[in-house]
């Protein structure tokens, strides 16, 4: 098996002293750490928050579930934290690269907004960056870290930016609701130069599931009535559903007629809701004469999806047969979300893609699995050395 595949979102399982081992003396007891409950659980705790999740709630792909996930770190995948042990499955996957996004922080870093302290919550972000940088070296053509950004401050959030941008990292994590944090809308001037940098550097921004309002949540009124792995299943469609709704709400910002270069990724949250959204789009601007009252709206939302916007499947299998054509051949990203409880992981990986792609010509099939990610990331492709290298690691 050779390598097929670039991987346009996983996740890394922090490590427990990830924040204490790095914080200055004076912030150590504040910054998030790992509890053992009384059962041998152990348990991320930020701020006042007890026990926000398990470590193992992370890293379920081939050893647990969201039900029974892994205790600690001994029972999980060891390609869940350890760098070395993830490019041994990669090899063995066929998967060249990966993307990679954080957990303890939040999937927009908004968790450390519970910290209260505007110089804490800074250096958390800092400290997880860095240490996603030293994770990543081990073969930082194929690990490819996201910057966390500090985004209730856009100054230093632009200064996070470009200080990752220097250690080689690929793109920019940010929240879709930022009016949920008592922010401005996306479209609202306030953002303009966390965009001028993206542009400057060439940095795609992702809207991540999971990162705006989650208030609804895992609440325990719905387990009560649904039963929890129900409540689950319901809230992990719902925020499929709700990176929908931050797109929405981009389309018709003025950001992307504003900033023409610009690049966003909807990340974990399908494909198949995305043709209903362009075309329900597109009738409702034509209908409502947007282009009177907006002028420099030169293109219709469809058309600014089709220019600046990317989107991420692993799941499905209607979508990638049916309605590639009406999202763009060239808009869509392969995922696996490894080691998530909703990741494809091992042998259900390839039988995905051969399932979900079996109507595309290979030119389609190469674009989704390599060629859309390459140039978004601008991922160096493996050597010859590299080939055999894992050809050999595979046969043995």
């Amino acid at each position: 098996m050779s390598y097929t595949i670039i991987d346009a979102d996983t996740h890394v399982t922090e490590t427990p002293d990830l924040w204490t081992k790095r914080a200055p003396a004076h912030m150590r007891d504040r910054v998030p750490r790992v509890e053992t409950d009384k059962d041998g659980t152990l348990r991320w705790i930020v701020g006042a928050s007890r026990g926000i999740a398990s470590v193992g709630l992370t890293a379920t792909a081939g050893v647990g579930s969201f039900a029974k996930p892994p205790r600690n770190y001994e029972e999980m995948h060891p390609g869940a934290f350890d760098a070395k042990a993830r490019l041994k499955y990669m090899d063995q996957m066929g998967i060249w690269a990966m993307v990679m996004y954080p957990n303890v922080g939040g999937f927009g870093a908004q968790q450390f907004l519970k910290l209260g302290d505007p110089e804490l919550m800074l250096t958390c972000v800092q400290i997880y960056n860095d240490w996603q940088s030293e994770w990543a070296s081990v073969d930082s053509r194929r690990l490819l870290p996201i910057t966390s950004i500090p985004f209730w401050d856009v100054e230093a959030a632009v200064k996070e930016v470009r200080r990752c941008a220097a250690m080689g990292h690929k793109g920019i994590l940010f929240t879709g609701e930022p009016q949920y944090y008592g922010l401005p809308l996306l479209g609202d001037a306030h953002w303009n130069p966390l965009w001028e940098t993206a542009c400057e550097l060439d940095l795609p921004i992702s809207f991540h599931i999971g990162s705006g309002d989650m208030t609804e949540g895992l609440l325990k009124d719905r387990m009560a009535a649904y039963g929890k792995m129900a409540a689950f299943t319901e809230l992990a469609v719902d925020i499929f559903l709700r990176n929908g709704l931050q797109l929405n709400d981009l389309l018709m910002s003025g950001v992307l007629a504003r900033y023409p270069t610009i690049k966003f990724v909807s990340v974990e949250s399908g494909i198949g809701w995305i043709p209903f959204l362009l075309e329900a789009l597109d009738y409702q601007y034509k209908g409502n004469s947007v282009a009177e009252e907006h002028p420099e709206f030169d293109l219709l939302p469809s058309e600014y999806f089709a220019r600046n916007v990317y989107a991420c499947y692993w799941f499905e299998q209607t979508a990638p047969r049916r309605l590639i054509d009406k999202i763009g051949e060239n808009n869509v990203l392969f995922e696996t979300d490894f080691p998530h409880p909703t990741s494809l992981y091992g042998e259900e990986v390839h039988a995905r893609i051969r399932g979900g792609l079996s109507d595309c010509d290979e030119s389609v099939r190469r674009k989704i699995l390599w060629e859309n990610a390459q140039k978004l990331y601008k991922v160096t492709p493996p050597t010859a050395e590299d080939e055999a290298r894992q050809a050999a690691s595979v046969a043995s």
